[in-house]
C-alpha cells in the first residue's frame, strides 16, 4: 500500500494550492519541497492576483504557506531527486536524499529556473555583481550603475525595483521594442528618470577580477557598471522526470484541462506545463483542478 493517496512536488503557488484543496477533500496527502514559493516569491511587486492591489511576492507566497500550515498540511522540506512508476502500477515511487516515498498519485509542481546567458564572465563573476534576483540583491547597489538584461515583465519589474537603490539602471533588450512585458510596465519604465533602454542590443560579456567593473556590447560599447541583473527568462524543471516518459513540448509537460499526463495518475500544474500564460492566478487555478480531479478518481478507486 502506498504511503500517501497523493504527493504533491513542488511548494510554489500551483503546489500549495493543489494541496489547499486536496486537504478540504480529505485526501492523505503530502507536500514535498526543496523550499516554499518557487520563483513567485521573488516578485518584486504583485498587482494583478485578485484582492491585492499590490503586495510583494514574498508576502504572497508567505500568507499562502502559513494558510496550508494552519489546515495541517504536512510539508517536508526534500528535494525530490527520481520519481518512477511502481512495479505493479499502483503508484509511484519518489526519492529524496534522506528518504523514499510512495503516492497513489502525484501533482508535479516543479516550476521553472533562471535562464542563463552562457557568456564570459557570468559564472565567474555570479555573487559579485551577477544576479538572477533582484528582488534578493536590489539593496546591495544602493547609489551604484546597473544593468538588467531581457525585456519581458520579469525584467521591467526588476529595472523599477532597482530604480529605487541604484543611481542608473540600463535596460539592454535586443529587440527594437518591448514585445512581452505588460504595457502598465512599460509606461512605468518610460516615465522613470533613472532608466534607460538600450534596444537592439546584446550583452557579450561581463568583465571584472573580483567583481564586476564593466560589460562589452554586440556594438562594441564598453559601460562602466556595478551589476549585472539578467531576466531572459527561464526553463521548466523536468530533468527527474525523464524516466516516466512524461510527454512534453519544447521540454513544457503537455496536460489536458484536467491537469492529466500521459502516464495514469501523474498530474501537472503551473509553469511547468504547456499553459500559454505563466501567471500565479493560472498556477493556483491549476493546482485546484487537479486536486479536484484527483479527489474524484479516488473516490471512484475506493
Amino acid at each position: 500500500m502506498a504511503d500517501y493517496d497523493l504527493i504533491i512536488v513542488g511548494g510554489g503557488p500551483a503546489g500549495l494550492t493543489a494541496a489547499i484543496y486536496a486537504k478540504r477533500y480529505m485526501i492523505n496527502l503530502l507536500v514535498l519541497t526543496r523550499e516554499v514559493g518557487g520563483m513567485a516569491a521573488n516578485a518584486h511587486k504583485i498587482c494583478n492576483f485578485p484582492t491585492y492591489e499590490e503586495i510583494t511576492g514574498l508576502e504572497f507566497m508567505t500568507k499562502m504557506q502559513r494558510q496550508v500550515e494552519n489546515m495541517g498540511v504536512p510539508i517536508e522540506y526534500q528535494e525530490v531527486l527520481e520519481i518512477t512508476k511502481l512495479p505493479d502500477n499502483s503508484g509511484f515511487s519518489l526519492i529524496t536524499a534522506n528518504k523514499d516515498y510512495t503516492a497513489k498519485k502525484i501533482i508535479y509542481t516543479g516550476g521553472t529556473e533562471h535562464q542563463e546567458l552562457n557568456i564570459a564572465g557570468e559564472h565567474e563573476l555570479f555573487g559579485h555583481g551577477v544576479s538572477y534576483c533582484a528582488t534578493c540583491d536590489a539593496a546591495f547597489f544602493k547609489n551604484k550603475t546597473v544593468a538588467v538584461v531581457g525585456g519581458s515583465d520579469a525584467a521591467l519589474t526588476a529595472a523599477l525595483l532597482l530604480s529605487e537603490y541604484a543611481i542608473n539602471v540600463y535596460i539592454i533588450y535586443r529587440k527594437d521594442k518591448f514585445m512581452r512585458a505588460e504595457p502598465a510596465w512599460i509606461s512605468l519604465i518610460e516615465k522613470s528618470p533613472k532608466i534607460t533602454t538600450l534596444f537592439n542590443e546584446e550583452l557579450i560579456s561581463i568583465n571584472g577580477t573580483k567583481k564586476v567593473e564593466s560589460i562589452t556590447l554586440k556594438s562594441g560599447k564598453v559601460m562602466q557598471l556595478d551589476g549585472v541583473f539578467i531576466e531572459i527568462g527561464s526553463r521548466p524543471n523536468i530533468r527527474l522526470l525523464q524516466k516516466l516518459g512524461i510527454m512534453h513540448n519544447n521540454n513544457y509537460i503537455l496536460t489536458n484541462q484536467k491537469g492529466q499526463t500521459n502516464i495514469s495518475g501523474f498530474y501537472a500544474a503551473g509553469d511547468v506545463t504547456n499553459n500559454d500564460l505563466k501567471q500565479i492566478v493560472t498556477a493556483a487555478s491549476q493546482g485546484a483542478v487537479a486536486a479536484f480531479t484527483i479527489y474524484q478518481e479516488l473516490k471512484k478507486e475506493s
